[in-house]
């Protein structure tokens, strides 16, 4: 077993701290401050967000969206896009799962890796 007292960590701003990781999932921990934003992204997994302390705001590329404090919890498909901003600071916990998702980089053969960023080079 392990535990963490999530609100007590001392994290950098805006540098996510991964607590744990398998083949099952990913938890990360990451402080935003008011104003800052994570910009439009999306992941491979599907990943469920949880607002610690502070104020967010979210919304997805097709519309949807959700605001709240402590306690907000939303769930996104994986791939679905996303953004996430601090309306003031704020300490995030993702959950994603199954870690890597199918396409994840880190889930990549060294030869589908190459194939992917020169293809995407070509944009």
């Amino acid at each position: 077993m392990q535990s963490w007292d999530l609100r007590g960590l001392d994290l950098k701003p805006r540098l996510p701290e991964i607590l744990s990781s398998s083949e099952d999932a990913r938890a990360i921990v990451l402080d935003l401050a008011a104003g800052e934003s994570l910009s439009e992204h999306e992941v491979h997994e599907r990943a469920w967000l949880v607002v610690l302390d502070g104020e967010v705001e979210v919304g997805t590329s097709a519309g949807a969206g959700a605001s709240g404090g402590r306690g907000l919890l939303v769930e996104f498909e994986p791939r679905e896009r996303h953004e996430v901003t601090a309306s003031s600071d704020a300490r995030l916990l993702l959950l994603l799962t199954p870690w890597p998702g199918d396409g994840h980089p880190g889930a990549m053969e060294i030869r589908e890796k190459l194939y992917t960023r020169r293809h995407a080079a070509k944009r």
